[in-house]
């Protein structure tokens, strides 16, 4: 038996009338019968098509402002009788039910409701319900109904129809079943998710998470993965950042480039471009420098200086409008991604040159005292936490040693924490002059990680021809506590002066008598920033 099915009957309710008039004449002219609902209807009653009203169909006339119309058997007969079935069939004869095998539904605009900020009114207006059950309807039973929620959808199917005699095929079918689950998913996701953070709830019994394509990826991590990126409905404030930008030039962006430039921006969108210029280069994730300055320029060059190696071909982050003397630098060495707030005419043309360079202006800075959630698979399940928006500005920073941080030391220590906020962990990092000069990242061992960001410091002393590690006479800067007075020791030794970690260890009096025999100045900030 053939699995193509004819289309004889289609149902039009669509929020989004783009392309609707031309789809709905394309479908009367391959002698499809044509039914719609209120403000659909009256597009294409006004562009001259033959059409039934759905009130006529039903005999039930629209009422509650529209909210009850397509909430009848006979639409919902008609969309899920089963074609063959004699039970189904005399049913449907029986109370003059007409098979529908075309729906074409686009949802009410709650997202778009959401996002401007809409009064609670309006937006729970803005919630479909007719919609909604009239898609999951045609999709359970897409075995003889193709049913259609993007107008992106409406060429594949009338390119279907004209190749079969009127009809549909199996796989077509199939595949907008498929997107048509997906829509409702994200759909309810959206308003669970809005609901929710009304009611100010976070570990709810059921959590629902949605979005929509934004790009599909060449590959994920590895050449043999497949990926993609989707969007989230973000509300009236959508946070800055990777959902936000506007690629001006360079290559289609990948999954690494992407989860790199999200950190890069996360991490410089610590700093306030009305107080500072800051810049943030990345590689695979993990800060390799990171500086402030009184432009963009110079702050560029001190991040540069803290590892100029790992810096060829990462991503450079920036607080403030890209300039053009910022930008005549960043091209000098292979850089992947730049993203910014904005960028002038001048240095838009200066990065012009580099055809593969990816120029990204997101509009705004993300705020990092925001509120939000982080999302992570693992086998069977998700973990779900609130953003980590703990800023360190506002911790009760609590001197333990014998001596207390200089005014110098204490700017150095504010500044490598906010830092190690971003930084994987186990984290160490060493500043000097609001710039880091030695990360560690990623170690099974606090006290390996400290040795690796003096390591770095080192080497970038020979690349630089300096006569002495920047870490002599730095601060240094740890994700959690030291457990151990070992990593404290190996900061010493590298020339650290002042220390800034979270404390809480069992043995923090070890490591605090450990800093006052080296006459290091430390401070508890109470608050870890671990990040795996």
């Amino acid at each position: 038996m053939s699995t193509d099915r004819p289309v004889s009957r289609a149902l039009l309710s669509v929020s989004d009338k783009t392309g609707i008039v031309d789809f709905a004449r394309a479908l009367a002219d391959l002698g499809v019968a044509l039914v719609s609902t209120g403000g659909t209807y009256k597009t294409l009653k006004d562009a001259g098509l033959a059409v039934t009203e759905v009130a006529e169909l039903t005999g039930f006339p629209e009422m509650m402002d529209g909210r009850v119309k397509t909430l009848h058997p006979k639409v919902h007969g008609g969309l899920l009788a089963i074609r063959g079935n004699e039970e189904h069939e005399a049913a449907a004869r029986t109370h003059g039910i007409l098979p529908i095998d075309l729906l074409v539904v686009n949802l009410y605009p709650f997202e778009a409701t959401i996002a401007r900020s809409a009064s609670w009114e309006d937006t729970i207006e803005n919630i479909d319900i007719g919609g909604p059950a009239m898609i999951r309807a045609a999709s359970k039973n897409h075995d003889a109904v193709t049913v259609v929620v993007d107008g992106a959808d409406y060429a594949p199917v009338l390119e279907a129809m004209r190749a079969n005699k009127g009809s549909t095929t199996l796989d077509l079918r199939r595949r907008l079943a498929a997107k048509a689950y997906a829509r409702t998913a994200a759909y309810d996701a959206a308003i669970s998710t809005w609901l929710f953070e009304q009611l100010g709830e976070t570990a709810t019994p059921s959590r629902a998470f949605g979005g929509t394509l934004a790009q599909g990826l060449r590959y994920g991590e590895n050449p043999h993965q497949w990926a993609a990126f989707y969007k989230t409905a973000q509300g009236a404030n959508p946070r800055p950042g990777v959902a936000t930008i506007r690629q001006l030039q360079g290559k289609e962006l990948s999954y690494n480039n992407l989860n790199d430039t999200d950190a890069a921006y996360e991490l410089v969108g610590e700093f306030d471009p009305a107080r500072t210029a800051a810049v943030a280069i990345i590689k695979h994730a993990n800060p390799c420098g990171v500086a402030e300055g009184p432009d963009l320029l110079a702050a560029y060059e001190k991040a540069l200086a803290c590892d100029p190696v790992s810096a060829f071909g990462g991503i450079v982050a920036l607080n403030r409008t890209l300039d053009a003397e910022a930008a005549k630098k960043i091209v000098e060495i292979f850089t992947e991604v730049i993203i910014a707030p904005d960028a002038t005419e001048e240095a838009k043309a200066i990065v012009a040159a580099k055809k593969n360079l990816r120029l990204l202006l997101a509009g705004d800075l993300p705020d990092p005292k925001a509120p939000g959630v982080i999302v992570k698979s693992v086998a069977g399940g998700l973990l779900v936490q609130s953003r980590d928006n703990a800023v360190v500005d506002a911790m009760d920073l609590k001197v333990v040693t014998k001596r207390a941080p200089t005014a110098q030391e204490l700017t150095d220590l504010r500044f490598a924490f906010r830092v190690a906020k971003h930084v994987k962990s186990n984290t160490i990092v060493y500043a000097k002059d609001g710039a880091t000069v030695g990360i560690g990242a990623g170690q099974m061992s606090r006290v390996d990680s400290a040795r690796i960001a003096a390591r770095k410091a080192q080497d970038a002393a020979e690349a630089g021809g300096w006569a002495v590690p920047l870490t002599k006479g730095s601060v240094v800067a740890s994700d959690a506590f030291f457990p151990f007075a070992d990593g404290l020791l190996a900061a010493v030794e590298a020339g650290a002066t002042a220390v800034i970690q979270p404390g809480g260890s069992m043995r923090d009096q070890e490591v605090i008598d450990a800093a006052d025999a080296a006459g290091l100045a430390m401070v508890f900030t109470g608050v870890r920033h671990f990040r795996h």
